[in-house]
């Protein structure tokens, strides 16, 4: 176990050794070298949200949004172990040529967990779905999987961007995000508190946005909430540029050293941009103390200490030998399988042998871009939808015809053609098939982060759920021909699938698969795998009725307070390949918890999710739906009963009154045990629906 008060000793020395000047220095993220110290520069700013990215070669994962449709604690924490292993082997790589820059260190900035609230939001593809339970359950996974439990942390993991932040992108510089205290304890907090109490986070990054009035990156209820209730210890730093907003967009403050002196004394450790070199002026005006130039700059040293960057450690013989390896990419390839979610099968999957014939069709189908998402690392070997298929079906003796159908948000190829210039060729295609694959969707060109100076400068926030460019009509051309059609969905949010699910023989959402995608892609359709996500968020089938992307408040978003007569696909819902049933749900009390214990008989060998929602039956605080309380991946044998047992501790039966209190507030519950939801949609989708235990609980 790491000795964190070994860790603030030699900080708190260290420290003492150095001016006020060089105190200040060191708490800019591009940290410089104090030479007489015998300290090195560090640059502070890294990132790994599914994999090392921005440092080079890597194994890209898939999305955060896909690792999060697997509903697998256990395959996100190896996800994040592996991006561990080659961050600190690139650490020691570029330690070896002196390069201390930028996405060379070991903190890395990663996990993302914000609630996806609204699916126009283009960083929701970051995060691991609309569910706080999931968020902090996967979230949980990923930092424990980073950091490790040895005597130095292997990396540094970061939550973020806390606190109350899902859009709007073009307005997140000067955003106010208004939150009643009930939401914020029910929807927005959970995830971070969680990972600071749970997990053991070591840092925390505060968001662009206010939240209430007050800028997050110097926010006195959030800062009390981490540091006081939660006992957070790590270090806090800013988005980037982030600071310069508080005068420049937010108006809380006058100018940059106001701004350097509010953040600071309101607990930011380090500043992500310039603003901190105002800090010299602000000591000298007065409105930051040397006692708080000193606590910011021990506790970086404390992680710096406790990253054994002045020590030698268990980590030190890694290197690039370990980067990108067979097993860290065939672990990318089995997470993209994980995370797909199969929407829609008339049982035209997997693939019959007697095939002869493929066509790929659509902008996506050769889009190496699209495998990728934002925040993503250089893989040396990027398979699209088209390679994979082909070099599956080669081996199998079949025929693969392409065409691109359309653009992917234009609408013609060639610039003197007519619109629609490709939709020939791409019925040519289905003419000459015997089932045709259509990959359609986005791509970090087209959802993503708000253009600025740290990023790429592609995608921001939708518009429209409807699919850009000619997609829509290229759909339903293809569809409306009559062969058998998967329908392949490369994107991070939901998208229009109305039209797909009345037509399509299939429909399958593989996100942004990650480096590997198509041969993921290529092993679910010939059936070598099988795929096995759940929704992370609901697709609704418009946008229609949602309220304001503005609106922070939880009235109608998500699965938990969302009419089910607005939804395509809910929350939780997947299919796979076979059939699973519940029987024999049963519960028992155990000191203050409740044992479920439940059978499931498969009519095959086959991976399922087991899910188990409460809903508070008399409380006057519940959401109106079931609340997802426990989730488990499960391998199920043909013929057999496979016995299960998840444990409810009392927090599961909590709901959040307007005042923010948590509490046990009903004695009555109802609790679902199933493979989704229990509401309608996804009991006619799945063919099955969850047992109904009743529960009392008793002071």
């Amino acid at each position: 176990m790491r000795d964190r008060k070994w860790a603030e000793k030699k900080a708190h020395d260290l420290v003492a050794r150095m001016t006020l000047k060089e105190r200040m220095s060191q708490l800019r993220y591009d940290a410089p070298a104090i030479e007489r110290l015998g300290i090195p520069a560090y640059n502070w700013w890294n990132e790994a949200l599914h994999g090392v990215a921005r440092a080079g070669t890597a194994t890209v994962f898939p999305q955060a949004i896909s690792l999060g449709a697997s509903f697998d604690v256990d395959l996100v924490s190896q996800v994040a172990e592996v991006i561990a292993t080659e961050g600190r082997a690139k650490y020691n790589e570029a330690l070896k040529h002196d390069d201390r820059g930028i996405y060379k260190g070991l903190t890395f900035w990663a996990p993302n967990v914000n609630i996806f609230r609204d699916p126009r939001w283009g960083r929701g593809q970051e995060t691991y779905g609309e569910d706080p339970y999931l968020t902090s359950t996967l979230g949980c996974a990923f930092v424990k999987g980073m950091q490790q439990d040895g005597k130095f942390m292997k990396v540094a993991a970061c939550a973020k961007h806390f606190a109350v932040h899902s859009g709007p992108e073009d307005l997140r510089h000067g955003f106010d995000a208004k939150a009643s205290l009930k939401d914020m304890e029910e929807t927005y907090l959970p995830a971070f508190k969680a990972l600071v109490t749970e997990a053991g986070v070591e840092a925390v990054m505060g968001a662009y946005n206010r939240t209430n009035g007050e800028p997050c990156c110097a926010h006195t209820f959030l800062q009390q909430k981490l540091r006081g209730e939660w006992g957070f210890q790590g270090h806090f730093v800013s988005d980037c540029w982030a600071i310069r907003d508080f005068h420049g967009q937010h108006h809380v403050t006058k100018n940059a050293v106001e701004s350097a002196a509010l953040a600071l004394k309101r607990g930011c450790d380090v500043n992500c941009g310039c603003t901190y070199l105002q800090l010299e002026s602000a000591f000298s005006k007065g409105l930051v103390t040397k006692e708080e130039i000193t606590r910011a700059c021990e506790r970086l040293f404390t992680t710096r200490y406790l990253l054994g960057m002045f020590e030698k450690t268990e980590w030190d013989d890694l290197g690039l030998e370990d980067v990108e390896t067979k097993e860290h990419v065939d672990l990318a390839c089995k997470a993209a399988v994980a995370g797909s979610v199969l929407l829609k099968n008339n049982g035209v999957l997997p693939f019959s042998k007697s095939i002869r014939t493929i066509g790929v069709i659509g902008p996506n189908a050769d889009n190496r871009i699209a495998l990728l998402g934002n925040y993503h690392g250089t893989s040396s070997t990027l398979v699209t939808p088209l390679e994979g298929i082909r070099k599956e079906a080669e081996s199998r003796g079949i025929r693969v015809f392409y065409s691109l159908g359309a653009p992917l948000t234009e609408r013609k190829d060639e610039s003197l053609a007519k619109d629609g210039d490709r939709l020939s060729e791409a019925l040519c295609v289905v003419a000459h098939s015997d089932v045709v694959v259509l990959v359609l969707g986005l791509d970090e060109t087209l959802e993503g982060e708000q253009q600025d100076m740290s990023n790429n400068g592609w995608g921001a926030d939708k518009t429209s759920l409807v699919l850009p460019g000619m997609q829509q009509q290229l759909l339903e051309t293809v569809l409306q021909a009559g062969k058998p059609t998967i329908v392949v969905v490369e994107a991070g949010s939901a998208v229009d699938l109305n039209y797909a699910q009345e037509h399509a023989a299939a429909i399958l959402d593989i996100w942004y698969p990650g480096a590997g995608g198509g041969t993921a892609l290529a092993q679910m359709l010939f059936g070598v795998s099988a795929p096995t996500g759940k929704l992370p968020v609901t697709f609704y089938k418009s946008l229609e009725g949602l309220p304001a992307y503005t609106d922070y408040t939880m009235r109608g978003r998500t699965y938990r307070y969302v009419d089910s007569d607005k939804v395509l696909y809910p929350f939780g819902y997947g299919l796979t390949y076979g059939k699973a049933k519940i029987a024999n749900a049963s519960c028992q009390t155990a000191d203050e918890n409740q044992i479920i214990t439940v059978d499931i008989i498969a009519d095959q060998n086959m991976v399922e999710t087991l899910q188990v929602y409460i809903q508070d039956l008399e409380g006057p605080y519940a959401p109106p739906n079931p609340v997802l309380v426990a989730c488990k991946k499960v391998e199920l044998q043909k013929g057999q009963t496979n016995q299960y047992s998840l444990t409810l501790f009392r927090k599961a039966f909590e709901t959040v009154s307007d005042e923010g209190v948590h509490g046990v507030f009903g004695k009555r519950f109802a609790i679902y045990v199933g493979l989704s939801q229990p509401d309608a949609v996804s009991c006619s989708l799945l063919g099955t629906q969850p047992s109904v235990l009743q529960v009392s609980l008793h002071d």
